[in-house]
């Protein structure tokens, strides 16, 4: 009976806890664009669901100078496919591609 009871609570941890998933999600720079103020800079984020998280996986310049007028994060909210987590507040990124509009 506790081996039984052991493995139903594990189960139902193992639930319970976040798993990675890919999604469509707006991406943009977290201070600029979301109105995020947790930190200093300019920084990464998403938005899901409404609620926006800074990304960690992935930096505001690894596609491009973050204020450029057209693609920039720091000016424009972009479409990206992502994999990955919201964990402590924060999104973590196994995966981040910007999808071309």
């Amino acid at each position: 009976m506790k081996k039984t009871l052991i493995f139903v609570l594990f189960g139902i941890i193992a639930c319970n806890s976040p798993k990675e998933k890919k999604q469509i999600v707006e991406a943009s720079c977290g201070q600029c664009k979301f109105g995020l103020n947790s930190q200093q800079g300019c920084d990464l984020a998403v938005k899901i669901d409404e609620k926006a998280y800074f990304i960690d996986g992935a930096h505001i310049d690894d596609f491009g100078d973050a204020h450029d007028k057209n693609i920039g994060f720091c000016n424009v909210v972009r479409k990206a496919e992502v994999t990955g987590k919201v964990e402590n507040g924060r999104f973590k990124a196994t995966s981040f591609k910007i999808i071309e509009e």
